[in-house]
């Protein structure tokens, strides 16, 4: 089972009702427990590869850590949250100019970055005016719904 696919599969467990999925194919078996409400935990057991589970293991912890760390921003500002799972995206393709930078200005409504989620590119928008003072997310970092991603003062 490709790694895209093992994502998806995440992915739409984590934004279901569905707690648990097991699925079984000629490469191997994955099951997918979902951890919380807003976090996923997969736990592949393929035969041909088991040095991706070990090393995407570590990725997920630091995932896990970034909200925590940024929850003592937020009353510095008003905090623009992801409202899905994804990837987020700065700018609108890879050479052009990222929709915002710290210390732009943006009004309501004003589009200020993208997360793609199943092959769809979905423009969050801005829900407050003001300046952008940080940028919680590197550009191509997977997200969790209701992740911090920008704050506004």
């Amino acid at each position: 089972m490709d790694l895209r696919k093992l994502k998806t599969l995440i992915d739409l467990v984590s934004e279901s009702n569905v707690s648990e999925l097991e699925i079984t194919e000629a490469e191997g078996k994955v099951r997918i427990v979902k951890g919380g409400p807003a976090m996923a935990q997969g736990v592949a057991q393929p035969q041909v590869m088991h040095a991706a589970p070990v090393a995407a293991a570590p990725a997920l912890a630091p995932a896990a850590a970034a909200p925590v760390a940024a929850a003592p921003q937020e009353p510095a500002g008003h905090t623009v949250k992801s409202p899905m799972v994804g990837t987020f995206y700065r700018a609108s393709a890879p050479g052009a100019k990222s929709f915002v930078e710290v210390g732009s200005v943006v009004k309501e409504g004003d589009t200020i970055c993208i997360i793609e989620a199943m092959k769809i590119l979905n423009e969050i928008e801005a829900d407050k005016g003001g300046t952008i003072t940080q940028i919680l997310c590197e550009n191509g970092q997977a997200v969790e719904y209701g992740q911090p991603l920008f704050i506004i003062e």
